[in-house]
């Protein structure tokens, strides 16, 4: 068992692809892949960098 609570995403399709999110740490996974690599981000950069246009075409 992951020492980790996953949360999915609330936009989460009727196939269930999305990404989690995990509680205490931050990091990010693929719904599809669960055991793959995870990604750690710093959550309130990320979102501010999101609102901010900094990912966009």
């Amino acid at each position: 068992m992951s020492r980790y609570a996953w949360q999915k995403s609330s936009y989460t399709g009727p196939n269930g692809n999305c990404v989690e999110l995990s509680r205490p740490r931050g990091l990010v996974r693929d719904s599809k892949d669960p055991n793959g690599p995870w990604l750690q981000v710093e959550i309130a950069v990320f979102i501010r960098a999101v609102k901010d246009g900094r990912f966009g075409p």
